[in-house]
């Protein structure tokens, strides 16, 4: 497993070790001692999530505010370009955003550390991702950042996507933090 820094403090792009050959592939997508000794975190998670999107969709971005939760995301079927906002104010990539494609061919997992906005726009017909949550799902703390707030301006691959109301409805930056 091969582990790299982003732009986004905290934020880790992790390539986890394949061994593939005539009859497919095998690889170990997660091992808690490997993981909290390789990221120094040492809260177990709590819940997996899975979600299939079809091309264009968008879900984000999304955070609990009272409940922050880390996330491991990763694609397990077609592609998407999987984005964090940092919205930890006593960080030093505060309002700052990356980008990344995480496919099923590159099987590639983001970690998400707490107190980041986090959304997917998926790129293939069928898009499956999954991920795992340091904490449960608390719909009373779950907020959602613009995907289109021009403060952030994250830079979509498409302009035309597919939100469900509440990602249609979230709030500005200015609305977040003023």
């Amino acid at each position: 497993m091969n582990i790299k820094s982003t732009a986004i403090d905290g934020v880790k792009l992790i390539t986890p070790t394949v061994y593939q050959d005539h009859r497919g592939f095998f690889a170990q997508t997660y091992q808690l001692a490997q993981y909290q000794k390789l990221l120094g975190e040492n809260e177990p998670f709590v819940q997996d999530n899975y979600s299939r999107s079809n091309k264009g969709v968008l879900r984000g971005m999304h955070f609990q505010a009272q409940r922050p939760q880390a996330k491991l995301v990763r694609c397990t079927r077609g592609a998407i370009f999987d984005v964090v906002v940092d919205l930890r104010t006593d960080s030093a990539t505060f309002k700052h955003w990356f980008g990344i494609e995480l496919t099923e061919h590159n099987r590639l997992q983001l970690w998400v550390p707490k107190g980041l906005a986090h959304g997917f726009l998926a790129l293939d017909d069928i898009n499956d991702v999954e991920y795992k949550c340091s904490d449960y799902y608390h719909p009373q703390s779950e907020q959602t950042l613009r995907w289109d707030d021009p403060t952030i301006a994250i830079e979509w691959p498409q302009a035309e996507v597919i939100l469900s109301d509440k990602d249609r409805d979230g709030l500005s930056w200015q609305q977040l933090f003023l």
